[in-house]
């Protein structure tokens, strides 16, 4: 049914792709009201695309003809929507504490908060001081082992949220590189240290490699009952339990949370330990009041809906293949990893739900660094390369220092308009760049590499401050952001079968060095490059 909003898409694009951007703010002087989303603390201003009334309206059909919204409510009511692995899609039921949920005559809502309960009391003995180390000494350390979901959200959070620490000190390891490990460790006192193991399955590769060598170097500390420092966070309670966890350190989550969506939960643990329980509460809130936002609001006044109908038209009909996130926010500085993963694991396909190839483009390249940082390394190929980068700039009207708003803040927000507004304005050299000659004659001398050709669309993402609840309400509108755009892709986004496949792939080729030269359906470069491996490994270094 959405096939002929497609093809009106494409045949706007097709008359206007030369068009200015700036034209659009002189032929509409409300363009901004008309084309931005604006809420109580969150502002979402995509004037600076090229985006008109005809392609908006032809957006919102997509998603009014596309069966979107029954889609958002088969998802948040715990339909099987994850197809391929027939599974519940229900991180959203980890923030929606106070309503019941029955999926299969089981209340999904009660679970959750059991769950949450656990983990609270938990988080809160160790933050007090009530629950100690074997060696009867308060945690003052805690290293999180995990990778993908396990590692990104909790990360990212707790980074986020660096102003509300006051807990111990939390450690990330996640790479299968021992260097991680050695370097996390090398300055912590095992006997004040506590290690979160978080995997879904407990079987991940990297996380239990890691957890053994945090194991070995606890037990060599405090012997076999320092396994009193470990924490399980898993679906697996028996894989736990076999690595030697304690049962009630063991908080165990269901398999309709996929780990990319999972910070929501006892994956969140981490933060709960470094900001307490009731600051991930209000983390959870205001998640919650997004969602609400998301079921309820009118397309053009949804915030994720209409997020992602920008990216639809910069990926699919612009076919621009990547998109630069540029948060203006230090504390957000693995904000862009996070959204990586939550967008290309999620939407990464090349086959759509009915098993059919994708024509059309999809999922952009997602990358970019904090603001001002990106302005020294990057920016130059976002301004004058012959590729076009759709930019999402985040900025905070307010910071946390207010001795320095002045100095530091102001600074950063006129950086962060300064750049939105170059990249769409250009800049003329004929017009800007004259050369003085000796003779005091003024020519206009073309300087082609001072050219910057500008038309490059842009988003801005406001928020108030980097509160607890605003953070909350900015991942769950990139989780529903990207939802849509895999429904309107008609892509399952919660499946990961490419991840799978190296993982199996990877586990082979262990297997084979260590069975030596058995390198059975392997190519000649993976068995060559394995022999010279162990040739550079005889060498002295």
């Amino acid at each position: 049914m959405t096939e002929k909003y497609w093809k009106l898409l494409q045949k706007n694009r097709e008359q206007t792709s030369g068009r200015r951007i700036n034209s659009l703010f002189e032929e509409d002087r409300s363009r901004f009201n008309n084309f931005s989303v604006i809420t109580e603390d969150l502002i979402l201003d995509y004037s600076k695309t090229n985006i008109d009334q005809h392609a908006k309206t032809n957006l919102v059909n997509l998603v009014k003809f596309g069966s979107v919204q029954s889609k958002v409510n088969d998802m948040f009511s715990g339909k099987k929507i994850n197809v391929t692995e027939n599974r519940s899609v229900l991180h959203t039921a980890l923030r929606n504490l106070n309503s019941s949920l029955l999926v299969n005559g089981i209340d999904i809502n009660l679970k959750v908060n059991q769950s949450l309960e656990k983990v609270s009391k938990f988080s809160e003995k160790i933050r007090s001081g009530q629950m100690t180390s074997q060696s009867g000494e308060p945690f003052t350390d805690i290293v999180n082992i995990g990778i993908g979901g396990s590692d990104l959200g909790p990360r990212m959070v707790v980074r986020a949220l660096s102003p509300y620490q006051n807990g111990p000190k939390v450690h990330f390891v996640s790479n299968l590189d021992s260097s991680d490990i050695t370097d996390a460790i090398s300055l912590l006192n095992p006997m004040t240290t506590l290690f979160i193991i978080s995997s879904k399955s407990f079987t991940t590769l990297e996380t239990l490699t890691n957890a053994e060598t945090a194991k070995r170097w606890i037990i060599s500390a405090l012997g076999k009952t320092g396994m009193r420092n470990f924490v399980a966070v898993c679906s697996s309670r028996d894989s736990a339990l076999k690595f030697g966890i304690l049962e009630d350190q063991i908080f165990e989550f269901e398999d309709w949370v996929g780990g990319r969506f999972s910070v929501w939960g006892p994956i969140g643990l981490p933060v709960m330990l470094a900001v307490g329980t009731a600051t991930f509460r209000k983390f959870l809130e205001g998640a919650r009041s997004l969602d609400k936002q998301f079921q309820k609001s009118k397309t053009v006044e949804n915030l994720p809906t209409m997020l992602a109908l920008i990216g639809i038209w910069h990926a699919s009909i612009c076919q621009y293949p990547s998109r630069a996130i540029l948060p203006y926010e230090h504390r957000l500085e693995y904000l862009t990893m996070y959204l990586q993963q939550l967008d290309m694991e999620s939407n990464g396909k090349s086959v759509d739900r009915n098993g059919d190839f994708i024509v059309k483009p999809s999922t952009p390249i997602s990358w970019g660094q904090t603001g001002t940082n990106g302005q020294h390394a990057f920016y130059q190929f976002l301004h004058q390369s012959n590729q076009v980068v759709p930019c999402e700039f985040i900025l905070g009207a307010n910071g946390f220092e207010e001795d320095l708003q002045i100095a530091h803040h102001e600074g950063l927000i006129a950086n962060c308009l300064a750049q939105s507004e170059a990249l769409m304005t250009g800049m003329d050299n004929e017009k800007y760049f004259k050369d003085k000659r000796k003779d005091q004659k003024q020519l206009i001398i073309p300087n082609s590499h001072l050219f910057c050709s500008g038309n490059r669309p842009s988003t801005t993402l406001l928020y108030s401050k980097l509160t607890p609840e605003i953070l909350g309400k900015l991942l769950a509108l990139f989780e529903h952001r990207t939802f849509v755009e895999g429904a309107i892709w008609n892509i399952n986004s919660f499946d990961q079968w490419g991840v799978e496949f190296g993982k199996k792939l990877a586990r082979k080729i262990n297997d084979s060095i260590k069975d030596k030269d058995y390198f059975e359906a392997f190519s000649s470069s993976t068995i060559g490059l394995t022999n010279q491996i162990k040739r550079l490994k005889k060498q002295k270094i």
